[in-house]
């Protein structure tokens, strides 16, 4: 795999993030965000999205039920076993998460944030510049 660094200069959107002494990964961004519209890595999306640190897990998410994430709506995040997931609850902070789906992931060891989409697109960079093994699911509108 390709590793790209970080280059301010040109704001090239990939990151390298050190895992251990010998190993590197390339890291995915979001470069920016507004209501219906979520840029990764320079690639512009306007449907919900399922991002994980270093790949796109689904670039057309939807859910069960619109505005409420169940079990159903979670299988890739689960395949991919995060450490951390955000879901990103829209503009407004209109979608909810149902307990059961926080209380699977607990179970497995990952820890569940909700934020409103703008925050939580800042968490997922934070967090995938810190080499953590993390999920955004986010909604994109309301």
């Amino acid at each position: 795999m390709k590793v790209l660094k970080y280059d301010k200069l040109n704001h090239n959107n990939k990151a390298t993030t050190k895992i251990n002494q010998n190993a590197e990964f390339t890291t995915m961004l979001v470069n920016g965000y507004e209501f219906g519209r979520i840029i990764v890595d320079g690639r512009k999306f306007t449907s919900d999205i399922i991002l994980a640190t270093d790949n796109i897990l689904n670039s057309s998410w939807w859910r069960k039920e619109g505005h409420r994430v169940s079990k159903e709506d979670i299988k890739e995040i689960l395949d991919y076993s995060p450490e951390i997931v955000i879901f990103g609850t829209g503009y407004y902070g209109v979608v909810k998460v149902e307990k059961d789906v926080e209380d699977l992931f607990k179970s497995k060891g990952a820890r569940v944030e909700k934020l409103k989409s703008s925050e939580a697109v800042k968490r997922f960079n934070e967090l995938s510049k810190e080499g953590k093994r993390v999920v955004l699911a986010i909604h994109l509108t309301c």
